[in-house]
């Protein structure tokens, strides 16, 4: 059985709780949202057995610590390069990120390319980039976490009837998610400052969306192995296509795959699949 180590680090502007198993090459694994470092609990064993495997909690989220500002993606992504460069001593890591954390793994591979040996992103797409972020408000719920303070006032309390219909509705696979593992989650988003943090990177997206744009005017090509990689069904959210299109936009060598009766929840509901697509494109850088 794989041994998952938790840590604590420091930053300049944050603390952030972070897991590790394995050794050998880093990967580094980036959570979105409603969710932590525990949605790659399958899939982190599947990789350990060759590599580095780190998973942090982004500020705000898990058991990171919550300051009131700094969830624009790019403040996200500087997090995780202070974390892997100034505490762990890391060069180079392959990088994967599902729901918001693509774009920060985006962005952290457009401020650093040199660190980033391949990329991958999960059912996502970079705001301002590609297909529609919120797919022209398919994804209702964008606009409602933009929302100054009315979701904190109709969700605080009910984090588990309004979480609980994301994990069942965005999921193909019918018990991916669990009722222990939305346990955990909410042990961790019904603590002080979670939900705010949380909308809180919904509220930055004009931001997100001026930043990727200014990168997309200054001619930014990724130039690492890509991969984009989205959920085949539609019903439960999955992305299809949309991902590879993005990343197409921006990168010069991208691959794409759509993982077949899947959902958004990717890491949860096909980890076998995801590893093999991960073993596959890590190989390539």
């Amino acid at each position: 059985m794989t041994a998952i180590e938790h840590h604590h680090a420091r930053l300049s502007g944050v603390a952030l709780h972070y897991v590790s198993a394995g050794r050998g090459d880093p990967v580094v694994l980036v959570h979105g949202w409603p969710s932590t470092w525990y949605e790659w609990r399958h899939v982190i064993p599947l990789l350990a057995d060759g590599y580095r495997v780190i998973a942090p909690d982004l500020r705000g989220l898990g058991d990171s610590s919550r300051p009131a500002q700094g969830y624009d993606k790019k403040t996200l992504a500087a997090d995780l390069q202070e974390l892997l460069t100034d505490t762990l001593g890391l060069k180079q890591w392959h990088l994967v990120g599902h729901d918001w954390g693509g774009p920060v793994a985006f962005a952290l591979a457009a401020a650093h390319p040199e660190a980033v040996r391949t990329l991958a992103i999960l059912d996502v797409t970079p705001p301002g980039i590609g297909p529609d972020f919120s797919q022209g408000g398919k994804r209702w719920h964008h606009a409602f976490h933009m929302t100054p303070d009315l979701p904190e006032a109709l969700v605080q309390g009910r984090e588990r009837e309004y979480l609980g219909w994301f994990y069942e509705s965005f999921s193909w696979q019918r018990g991916a998610i669990g009722a222990a593992d939305i346990a955990e989650y909410l042990r961790t988003y019904t603590q002080p400052g979670a939900l705010r943090a949380g909308l809180a990177l919904y509220r930055n997206m004009p931001r997100d969306i001026e930043d990727n744009r200014a990168l997309l005017a200054a001619g930014l090509r990724l130039s690492m192995p890509v991969l984009g990689v989205g959920g085949g069904r539609a019903e439960a959210r999955g992305r299809g296509g949309e991902p590879e299109a993005a990343l197409r936009e921006v990168a010069d060598d991208v691959t794409g795959a759509v993982i077949a009766d899947c959902g958004h929840f990717i890491p949860e509901e096909k980890p076998r699949e995801l590893a093999a697509l991960l073993r596959a494109h890590f190989a390539r850088g």
